[in-house]
C-alpha cells in the first residue's frame, strides 16, 4: 500500500500479508500444508437430502474465491478511495500513487522487460480484443482450436489460421512452425497460445512456441488466465512478446484484467477507447474540427475512469501469491491433483479428458465424462447431495471439448447448457479446478462423491429447466 496511507491502515495490511505468506511457505510436506485464506471457506449450503454441509467450491478455473489478504487490503484502502490522475486533493492522489504502484507491482509479478507496458483491462477476453484492434495492417493471426474463445475468437480484423490440436507438445510446436513458413505473404504475424488449458489443465510448451514465432518473424502473446494463478510467469524467461490475465481467476474477483508486453503496436494504433485519460491534449480547429493528441504511455488504452479498487486487488494478488511461494504452491497444488486423478482412476465409468496425455505436467483443473450420466445431470447431484459446486459444458471452448470427445464439429451443444435431460447423453463434459484456498476436505469430498454417484446413482430426482439440470422439487 502507499506511503502515504495511515499507519494503522498500512500496518493492518502488513500483518495479513504476513499471515497469508506463513500458511504454506514454511510447510515442508504437501500433503500437510495449510490452503490460503480465501472468503467463503465457512459459508455452509442446504443439501437437498437434509442438513447443511461447509461448501466445496471447485470451480476455480472460472472465478477463484478472493484471497483473505486481497479482500483485507481492498478493505484498508476503500475509505481513502478517490479518482486517479485528475485530483489535487490528497486522496486522489494518494489513489493516483497507488494505482501506478500496482503497475509496478504486476510488472515485477510478470517479469517484464524494462520498455514493456502494463496495460490495465477488465479482463483477459478485454485484454485480447484491446490487441486484436491494435495490430498491424495485414497482420496473420494463428491460433489452435484448443484455446478457449476469449483467445480464439477476438481477431475478426485479421487474417486468421486455426490449427488443429496436437497431440502431444512436440507436434504443436511442429505444426505452428509448419504453418509460419508456409505464411504467404510475408509480413507481420501473431501467435495466440494458452499457457495452461481451462479443459484439460495441462501445460502448453510455450517457450518452444515462443522460439519457434521469432523464428520465423512472428509475435507470441501468451493466454496466462489459467497459468498465473498456478505458476509463475516470466515474461523475460518464456520470451513472450505479451502476456494477459483476469484478476478474477488470480483471487482478485473485482473485475479488471492485465496486458503487459511490449509498447510499440500499442503506442502505434489508436486507442482502443477514445475519452479521458486517454488523450494528453484536444484543441478546436478553425474549421470546427478536433484535434487530439494521445497518450504514449499505458494511459493511451485506459480511457475514463480506472477500476482503482481492481487494479489493486490484482497488485494483492500477485504479492500475496510471491510472499507465500509458488513452489511451495505448486508442490501442494501436485499432491491434490494426484488425489483427484488416483480417485477418478478407480472409477471405470470415469474418463478424463487429455490431449498430451496422463503424464502431461498440469494445473488443478481436470475435466472429465462419465458413462450413462448427463453431465449437466451429474454436475447437479453433486451441489445438490454434496454440497460441491463444479462446473459441466464446454466451458467456452467448444472446438476443443468436441475435438476431446470425438463429436462432430457441427454438433450441436451450448457453453454451460446442455440440451439432453437426466440420463440422456450429452456433448457436455464435467470439470473440477482448485488452487491455492482448495483444503483437502473438499476434493476428498469430491472423490468420495463421485464414487458414490457412479455407484448407487443419485438420491434425488431431478429435472431440466431452462437448460438446466435442477433438483425436482
Amino acid at each position: 500500500m502507499s506511503a502515504s496511507l495511515n499507519a494503522a491502515a498500512a500496518t493492518a495490511v502488513a500483518a495479513t500479508a504476513t499471515t497469508a505468506a506463513t500458511a504454506v511457505a514454511t510447510a515442508v510436506d504437501p500433503a500437510c500444508a495449510e490452503p490460503l485464506p480465501v472468503l467463503g471457506r465457512d459459508v455452509t449450503v442446504p443439501l437437498v437430502t437434509g442438513g447443511e454441509v461447509t461448501y466445496a467450491a471447485l470451480d476455480y478455473a472460472a472465478s477463484a474465491p478472493a484471497l483473505q489478504r486481497v479482500w483485507d487490503d481492498v478493505a484498508a484502502y476503500a475509505p481513502y478511495y478517490g479518482s486517479v490522475h485528475r485530483g489535487a486533493g490528497y486522496l486522489s492522489q494518494l489513489s493516483t500513487d497507488l494505482f501506478e504502484q500496482s503497475r509496478v507491482t504486476v510488472a515485477e509479478f510478470l517479469d517484464c522487460r524494462p520498455s514493456d507496458q502494463v496495460v490495465f483491462t477488465r479482463s483477459t477476453t478485454d485484454s485480447l480484443n484491446l490487441l486484436a484492434a491494435v495490430l498491424p495492417a495485414d497482420c496473420q493471426v494463428f491460433v489452435f482450436e484448443t484455446e478457449h474463445h476469449a483467445s480464439l475468437l477476438p481477431w475478426t480484423n485479421a487474417q486468421v489460421t486455426y490449427l488443429n490440436a496436437p497431440r502431444t507438445p512436440d507436434e504443436a510446436v511442429a505444426t505452428l512452425e509448419r504453418a509460419l513458413a508456409d505464411r504467404d505473404p510475408y509480413g507481420p504475424a501473431l501467435v495466440c497460445v494458452t499457457g495452461a488449458s481451462n479443459v484439460t489443465g495441462e501445460l502448453w510448451p510455450v517457450k518452444e512456441l515462443a522460439a519457434a514465432a521469432h523464428a520465423h518473424g512472428a509475435r507470441i502473446v501468451l493466454d496466462a488466465a489459467q497459468l498465473a494463478p498456478h505458476h509463475p510467469v516470466s515474461v523475460q524467461d518464456l520470451d513472450v512478446d505479451w502476456v494477459a490475465f483476469s484478476g478474477h481467476k488470480l483471487y482478485a474477483p473485482f473485475g479488471s484484467g492485465v496486458l503487459a508486453g511490449r509498447a510499440d503496436w500499442l503506442r502505434d494504433a489508436e486507442p482502443y477507447l477514445a475519452g479521458g485519460g486517454a488523450s494528453r491534449k484536444v484543441a478546436r480547429r478553425e474549421d470546427g474540427g478536433v484535434d487530439v493528441e494521445w497518450n504514449t504511455t499505458a494511459a493511451r488504452h485506459e480511457a475514463g475512469s480506472p477500476n482503482v479498487i481492481g487494479v489493486y486487488s490484482i497488485a494483492s494478488a500477485c504479492k500475496a501469491l510471491t510472499e507465500a511461494g509458488f513452489d511451495a504452491l505448486v508442490a501442494r497444488e501436485r499432491h491434490l491433483i494426484a488425489t483427484v486423478r488416483e480417485g477418478l482412476a478407480d472409477v471405470p465409468a470415469v474418463r478424463v479428458l487429455s490431449l498430451f496425455g496422463d503424464d502431461a505436467p498440469r494445473v488443478g483443473v481436470i475435466s472429465f465424462v462419465v458413462d450413462g450420466w448427463n453431465s449437466s445431470h451429474f454436475a447437479a447431484a453433486l451441489s445438490a447431495e454434496y454440497g460441491i459446486g463444479v462446473r459441466d459444458g464446454l466451458f467456452c471452448a467448444h472446438p476443443l471439448v468436441r475435438t476431446l470427445l470425438g463429436s462432430e464439429p457441427q454438433a450441436q451443444g451450448e457453453c454451460g447448457a446442455p440440451e439432453a435431460a437426466p440420463g440422456e447423453r450429452s456433448l457436455n463434459a464435467i470439470r473440477v479446478s482448485f488452487g491455492a484456498g482448495t483444503p483437502d476436505e473438499h476434493v476428498a469430498r469430491f472423490v468420495r462423491a463421485v464414487k458414490e454417484l457412479v455407484a448407487d446413482g443419485a438420491k434425488w430426482q431431478y429435472r431440466t429447466e431452462e437448460g438446466r439440470c435442477v433438483p425436482a422439487v
